[in-house]
């Protein structure tokens, strides 16, 4: 499976790993005791907590042992630290997402996840996006320089790559008025649906449309992203993030009961949303004649 590298985003989800595993322990024992156990600094304790640096291997492995977590997971994590580390694949976009960009930690992550949910409930996801459909969500934005237009539209659409290449399993609940809303000329909302038609038959990608008919459900108190970690032959490698983006910044969810209550969330749309054949259906009913 090809993964996208970035040091950054894998230090941080390392670094959340680790803080995870300690506050989650039976005792849940302080950084102090940590470092104490392990021969470090409670400084150096805190810096590999917020993603600065990676601790070695045999530091992860101890880590673990006296968190009495198993030595299973540990080694897991010790993979995902010892990736060679080159450039990451953002660097061509350093101009528009820079590492101080609240959307940058999560275009790292989403480069080496496995499987990443979307609830969209106002356009279509950026992973499902037409360039001229992508254009016309960047280009009127208050938020965005109009010489940075065209490369974030080539962010979104190199993005992309991984569900075509089926090295990215995506889901989406889509709400039905998404289909209607004018983005762009009629020949630009065509095109999007027609697109996300296509790429909604893909085997590793799964559309579902929630229809106007349905009333309260568990979004509408916005949209959400979940971004799993798994190795090839589907351990989980790294507990899943949720992504919740507000105007200017976003919210990282990271504790594991938080994200679970996003997971419950997510579930509960894909069952108020159509079928899958339905909401092929519903989508196919937008193109133009």
């Amino acid at each position: 499976m090809a993964v996208r590298d970035d040091g950054l985003a894998r230090r941080w989800l390392v670094g959340v790993e680790l803080a995870n595993t300690r506050s989650d322990a039976p005792d849940a024992p302080k950084q102090a005791a940590v470092a104490a156990a392990l021969g470090v600094s409670p400084a150096l304790i805190s810096h590999w907590e917020q993603g600065k640096y990676f601790p070695s291997d045999e530091q992860i492995r101890g880590w673990y042992e006296l968190c009495r977590a198993p030595r299973s997971q540990a080694d897991l994590l010790v993979e995902l630290t010892t990736r060679p580390e080159g450039r990451s694949w953002l660097s061509r976009w350093n101009d528009v997402v820079p590492d101080r960009h609240f959307l940058r930690r999560y275009l790292g992550l989403e480069g080496f996840a496995t499987r990443v949910s979307y609830y969209a409930p106002m356009v279509i996801p950026a992973l499902l996006q037409t360039p001229e459909y992508a254009a016309g969500i960047t280009g009127p934005s208050a938020r965005v320089r109009p010489d940075q237009e065209k490369l974030l539209v080539d962010l979104r659409l190199h993005r992309q790559e991984r569900i075509l290449d089926g090295d990215l399993r995506l889901e989406a609940v889509i709400e039905e008025d998404v289909l209607s809303r004018p983005i762009g000329d009629a020949a630009t909302m065509d095109g999007a649906c027609r697109r996300l038609w296509e790429l909604a038959h893909l085997p590793n990608c799964t559309v579902r449309i929630i229809p106007r008919s349905v009333g309260r459900h568990d979004g509408l108190e916005g949209r959400f992203t979940l971004a799993g970690f798994e190795t090839s032959t589907g351990a989980r490698q790294a507990g899943p993030v949720a992504y919740v983006e507000i105007p200017n910044d976003a919210v990282y969810v990271t504790k594991q009961d938080h994200v679970t209550a996003y997971t419950r969330s997510f579930e509960s749309l894909m069952a108020a949303a159509l079928s899958e054949a339905e909401s092929f259906e519903a989508i196919e009913a937008r193109f133009a004649v």
